[in-house]
């Protein structure tokens, strides 16, 4: 036998029971996303990666992007993330554009990492950013959207919660303990960014090989260890005093281990996590006030969030929240008896659908029973059959496989058997 050709490491084929959960959520997302104003857009697939190299950061850029010379010769690469693109498409049309902006997507990325459960090469994410604002109150509105979108797939705030944090609070508090510099407050960032990634006593001896003293690393393991540090800043207070509001409140909660790994972010962090604390992070993201003006564009503030489909697939399943698969779409079935009725059938089909429904019909006649069996398989509640004796009459048995009845009706009244049965 011919050895067939497999798919790329860490890509997925979706086949239509996949295909059906990537659709029913890019619904939810649409739902929500809307439901609070924002408007979808998208950007390409392809960027040039100078987009990436002073923005995501050295890891994004060198380990994880997939980057290839065009035929041109310029390094080019399939995105990784959508943020430094959306600043770009801002920046172009900077002064046409209404603010604030409230822009969505969902959409393919890439990143070459080591493929694992909750990760792959090729993933969808979803987007949402909220630009031309900068009070507490739009980072609220941010967080806010994460909670709705929870309750509106069914997950509660005993299985999932949103931890947030300000890079503010904790740049300050750095200070306090004796780290002044801000290129090493960003190598703190990053090891804060590690330490639930990590074993407590491997995590000690990374810190300390990357430069802090015992003092400096116990007086941090302080800071990280205070969940009532929120209250020190003024941002946070307003935050969670919007996300009462909102309604939002019983998923969040301040953790000052949340700092997000990219460069970019200047103020709020968040992100979303199983309570189990399973796997990676659902969704993450924050404030970042300098990305507009880092792609050329002038100043422009920004919040917003990403949140990829497989780790959510992952939740989503734990916890029963993924919807009933269901092999067809169609509604009803109507049958073939012979070929001289295949034209007969396939307009009964054809004004069905007209009517609305979502309707198969064999091209081909079959067996009977083997298309009833077809029909059930297929998760098909009704089917319409149309043989001789019922196309002489004017007639049409009409069947309905979940309640397990039937009628036979004028070949006019298919239509009102089925909402009869369907009231």
């Amino acid at each position: 036998m011919t050895k067939i050709v497999g798919s790329l490491k860490g890509t997925r084929d979706f086949y239509p029971e996949e295909m059906t959960v990537r659709a029913w959520l890019y619904a939810q997302l649409r739902e929500v996303s809307e439901s609070f104003g924002y408007q979808e857009y998208d950007g390409p697939f392809l960027e040039k990666i100078d987009l990436y190299a002073a923005k995501s950061g050295e890891e994004l850029v060198k380990e994880q992007a997939f980057v290839f010379p065009d035929r041109g010769g310029d390094l080019i690469t399939l995105r990784p993330e959508l943020t430094p693109t959306l600043a770009r498409m801002i920046a172009q049309r900077q002064n046409q554009l209404t603010y604030p902006l409230r822009w969505w997507s969902f959409g393919p990325f890439w990143r070459y990492e080591r493929p694992q459960k909750g990760r792959t090469r090729e993933f969808f994410q979803w987007n949402i950013d909220l630009i031309g604002t900068t009070s507490p109150e739009s980072d609220a509105e941010l967080v806010a959207i994460c909670a709705a979108f929870f309750k509106s797939v069914g997950l509660k705030p005993d299985q999932v919660g949103i931890f947030v944090n300000d890079r503010r609070l904790m740049s300050s508090q750095l200070g306090k303990i004796g780290i002044l510099k801000e290129e090493d407050r960003k190598k703190v960032f990053k090891l804060i960014d590690r330490r639930d990634k990590m074993l407590p006593n491997e995590w000690d001896a990374f810190s300390i090989e990357s430069g802090l003293t015992l003092k400096e690393l116990n007086d941090l393991k302080g800071v990280l260890d205070n969940r009532e540090l929120w209250k020190e800043s003024p941002e946070l207070t307003r935050l969670f005093a919007s996300l009462e509001v909102l309604g939002a409140a019983n998923y969040v909660q301040f953790d000052p281990q949340i700092v997000r790994g990219l460069d970019y972010y200047t103020a709020t962090v968040f992100e979303a996590r199983d309570l189990d604390r399973e796997g990676r992070a659902i969704l993450g993201g924050g404030r970042y006030d300098n990305l507009v003006q880092a792609v050329g564009g002038d100043p422009l503030p920004g919040v917003g969030f990403a949140m990829g489909d497989v780790m959510i697939r992952l939740i989503l399943e734990k916890y029963n929240c993924l919807p009933e698969f269901k092999p067809s779409p169609a509604d009803i079935l109507v049958t073939v008896f012979n070929e001289e009725l295949l034209s007969y059938s396939t307009k009964v089909s054809s004004d069905l659908r007209d009517a609305g429904f979502k309707v198969s019909c064999f091209t081909e006649a079959i067996k009977l029973p083997k298309q009833l069996k077809y029909a059930d398989k297929m998760g098909i509640r009704f089917v319409v059959i149309v043989g001789p004796d019922e196309v002489a009459a004017g007639q049409a048995t009409v069947k309905d496989l979940a309640q397990h009845q039937q009628a036979t009706v004028p070949a006019g009244a298919i239509l009102a058997a089925i909402r009869q049965w369907l009231a």
